[in-house]
C-alpha cells in the first residue's frame, strides 16, 4: 500500500499564497492518479484537482484559475500550488493516490491550511 506524507501547510494572509507536496512511497509512482482533497471543519471532503490517468486534469470550481496541480514523477511528488488564497480555502489538505487496476484509493494524514489576517 502506497504511503503518502503531505508537507506546506500552514497560516496564510487573504492574497497569499502556499505550496502542497506529497510525496509517495513507492516504486510505481507514474501509476498512481494523484489528487489533492480538502476538508473544512464540519463539512465534507471534497476533489479540489486531480490527474486523471490520461495525464489531463480536473479542478474544483472555487480554485480554477487559483491553484495548479504539478507532479514530479522522477521524485514520487505531487504539488498543489495555491495562489491568491481566501479564507474559505481554510482546510484540511490531503494528498490522495489511486489505481484502479490495484484498487488502492490511499489518503496521506493531512496537512493544514489556514488563510486568515
Amino acid at each position: 500500500q502506497v504511503q503518502l506524507v503531505e508537507s506546506g501547510g500552514g497560516l496564510v494572509q487573504p492574497g497569499g499564497s502556499l505550496r502542497l507536496s506529497c510525496v509517495a512511497s513507492t516504486n510505481n509512482f507514474h501509476s498512481y492518479s494523484m489528487g489533492w482533497y480538502r476538508q473544512a471543519p464540519g463539512k465534507q471532503r471534497v476533489l479540489v484537482a486531480r490527474f486523471r490517468a490520461s495525464g489531463t486534469t480536473d479542478y474544483l470550481d472555487a480554485v480554477k484559475g487559483r491553484f495548479a496541480i504539478s507532479r514530479d514523477n522522477a521524485k514520487n511528488t505531487v504539488y498543489l500550488q495555491m495562489n491568491n488564497l481566501k479564507p474559505e480555502d481554510t482546510a484540511a489538505y490531503y494528498c490522495n493516490a489511486r489505481n484502479t487496476q490495484t484498487a488502492t484509493n490511499a489518503f496521506g494524514q493531512g496537512t493544514q491550511v489556514t488563510v486568515s489576517s
